[in-house]
């Protein structure tokens, strides 16, 4: 947005958001429908297993939370008689406590526990083999089933000993592992679930001398509403009256509280500190800022990323290896002439090792708690895989206005080079064409007319001068306001003393054709841009800047910032060839961008981060989105990006080590040493796999600040 196309795009931006938002809405109802089938297969399957219980997510999944609590405590009330009446049992402790019917009361209590407890997992084992895609279900299914009807059969008259009670010991193990599984994948969508509650449910309404309280679904566009101190603000908005300092730690990560008045935009779920305020509604319910944040992050949530497909690969052949091993062991006990029930003992047992639930939770966990830290420090991520990728970044192109600087312009010169034009008339005319821009170049010229107190003229047939200016007629002349680029394409010559000092940037007024006069504005250094650099130098990450500034702001700049490159005078179209070039020198690229203007470039980088903050979140082309303009979030999210791949990495290999090493234990292959994994012994172990793979995935939460200190 440096070559001052700020125009171009802000005429075009209405429309490409109003274009977004039906295409994100479109998928959010997708999101809705698809809930079921999302949670069966992303965590497992076993989510699958009540499907009517309405629309929205986080209910849906809470009712199977308490679902699998209830159906874990009446089995684990259910599996005490089993154990205290098992001849197993009592045999192992050494006391004899049988009633007339034993064996039937063992049946009759083990079958509530296998149809009714162990619903869940048979559900599961239909659907998947239904689905072609058998998985954990599966695996626990044939486990119990084999366990179930074995044990009844020995009841029936079949020669052996039941182990009813490894059956029901089991099933709790298993409805405790998934209870906990569930809870802790809920835990992780809590930062989302606190998104939608920071709205308030009421707002107060100005209707002429009175105000009233409306539900906030019958607030409309242009509605005033006013915003008590300390109160939530209820839509996004346009500060209409009074002043204050907002809150929007929550939305944007800035710590901070900003200061707001008149003509400020406010984003609905900050806090108001002591300032009462009255506001324009611009945005509300579906189409407001905080609504966008949730739906990207639960688009982010439910898009699988290649880890994710890697770690399904992984499960469903650990499915196949467990079934080939599982009947394997059963037959080579039987040929070393071992008891039936021994020898199916030790095929259940593997069956319980194998199943990958650890693998199964493995990468959703890091995924879901990854996307809703980033959402919470002002990190939006629309494609996990280019979040994932975002270790492998090793050039940065950025753009330079309100990323490396702070993009607050203030008018330092006005000079004229036409006795015709007086000093306050070129900013007069300039500001006509500039007054509803909101590109930092504009914001500062407005200000200065402000400042003079000027009357600013109405323009009639605007039109944007793609990547070079906005022109204009104003009071009958033709007035252009260009980048000292079109100056060179259209033979004119460059006045003397037009750059003053290398931190400028110039922007030239020409009326009717003619040279008027230009307009000098200087753009800080943002503070934190020299220590993101030096972040990403100690990283091994190239820096370039792309800007359509001048050459000698744009070397001041880079020099200042000990920048690796820089590129200036550069049009949209242009940067797409810079990153292209690096591409082709080997580079895996992040282009930085305001995700309008640099649409083409964001798209053809290797990753897309577009910078800009409030309503304008709404970059069709980025794959991830920076909440605010600042260039240390994108050193965050990098090393974020390394901490999250490793965490998914650490999961995945505890996951299929623990099944590798278990496996052969279950099997029996230490029996001659005396040693032989028993299945609740192995269930405990399973559960356990997948309560430290939950937690390795939940220390991922104080990754994200520590990279930004």
């Amino acid at each position: 947005m440096d070559n001052h196309d700020h125009k171009n795009s802000h005429d075009h931006s209405d429309h490409d958001h109003h274009d977004h938002q039906s295409h994100k809405m479109s998928h959010k109802e997708e999101a809705k429908h698809d809930h079921g089938e999302m949670d069966q297969g992303g965590h497992g399957g076993h989510m699958g297993h009540n499907p009517g219980h309405g629309e929205m997510g986080h209910d849906h999944h809470r009712m199977m939370i308490e679902d699998f609590k209830k159906r874990f405590w009446v089995s684990l009330v259910l599996t005490v008689p089993i154990l205290a009446f098992s001849p197993m049992i009592q045999g192992f402790f050494g006391y004899e406590w049988l009633l007339p019917g034993n064996p039937y009361i063992l049946f009759a209590l083990s079958s509530i526990v296998y149809f009714w407890g162990g619903w869940p997992f048979l559900k599961g084992f239909y659907s998947e083999v239904k689905a072609k895609g058998p998985g954990m279900m599966t695996l626990i299914s044939m486990a119990i089933s084999v366990a179930y009807f074995y044990s009844s059969a020995t009841v029936f008259g079949l020669p052996g000993e039941d182990f009813f009670w490894e059956l029901a010991t089991l099933i709790d193990i298993m409805l405790l592992g998934h209870w906990l599984e569930m809870k802790s994948v809920l835990g992780a969508s809590k930062a989302l679930q606190l998104l939608v509650s920071m709205m308030p449910s009421e707002a107060h309404r100005v209707k002429g001398d009175h105000v009233e309280d409306v539900r906030l679904e019958d607030l409309e566009p242009g509605d005033i509403i006013l915003i008590k101190p300390g109160e939530k603000v209820p839509a996004d908005g346009v500060i209409v009256e009074g002043e204050s300092y907002l809150n929007e730690s929550m939305l944007t990560g800035e710590s901070k509280p900003v200061k707001k008045g008149l003509d400020i935009k406010v984003i609905g779920g900050s806090i108001n500190g002591n300032g009462s305020l009255k506001v324009k509604v611009e945005h509300t319910g579906k189409d407001s800022y905080l609504n966008k944040v949730i739906t990207l992050v639960q688009e982010a949530q439910k898009s699988k990323s290649k880890m994710q497909n890697l770690s399904d690969r992984a499960a469903k052949w650990l499915t196949y290896v467990a079934l080939a091993i599982g009947f394997g062991t059963l037959a080579v006990w039987l040929m070393l002439d071992f008891p039936f029930v021994y020898a199916l003992e030790r095929m259940v047992t593997v069956m319980i090792i194998a199943c990958p639930h650890a693998l199964g939770l493995a990468i959703p966990l890091v995924v879901a708690i990854s996307t809703a830290i980033s959402a919470q420090n002002g990190l939006l991520i629309r494609n996990r895989t280019a979040f994932e990728e975002a270790r492998k970044i090793s050039a940065l192109v950025f753009d330079k206005t309100g990323t490396l600087t702070k993009g607050d312009f203030g008018v330092t010169r006005i000079e004229s080079v036409q006795d015709d034009f007086s000093e306050n008339e070129i900013l007069r005319l300039s500001s006509a064409l500039e007054q509803s821009s909101e590109h930092p170049i504009a914001v500062g010229i407005i200000k200065k007319a402000k400042e003079q107190e000027i009357t600013i003229p109405k323009p009639e047939n605007f039109n944007a001068i793609t990547g070079k200016g906005v022109e204009a007629s104003v009071e009958g002349k033709g007035i252009k306001v260009v980048s000292p680029g079109y100056l060179k394409e259209s033979g004119m010559d460059l006045p003397e003393g037009a750059y003053g000092s290398a931190a400028e940037t110039v922007v030239f007024v020409i009326v009717n054709d003619v040279l008027a006069g230009y307009i000098a504005l200087a753009d800080e250094i943002r503070e934190e841009s020299a220590e993101a650099i030096r972040i990403f130098k100690k990283n091994n990450i190239k820096v370039m800047m792309a800007t359509g500034d001048n050459d000698t702001v744009a070397h001041a700049v880079s020099n200042e910032l000990g920048l690796d490159g820089y590129y200036a005078e550069v049009l949209p179209h242009q940067k797409v060839e810079i990153v292209k070039e690096l591409q082709e020198g080997g580079e895996f690229v992040a282009m930085t961008g305001d995700g309008v203007n640099d649409a083409p470039a964001l798209a053809q980088a290797d990753v897309g981060i577009a910078v800009g903050s409030g309503t304008d979140v709404a970059a069709e082309t980025a794959d991830i989105i920076l909440v605010n303009s600042n260039p240390q979030d994108i050193a965050s999210l990098i090393l974020f990006g390394k901490a999250t791949y490793n965490k998914m990495i650490q999961n995945l290999v505890w996951a299929t080590g623990y099944n590798a090493f278990a496996i052969p234990l279950a099997a029996g292959v230490l029996y001659s040493t005396g040693f032989v994994l028993g299945p609740a012994v192995g269930a405990v172990f399973m559960s356990l796999s997948t309560i430290i793979v939950a937690i390795n995935a939940q220390l991922l939460k104080g990754k994200l600040i520590r990279s930004e200190k």
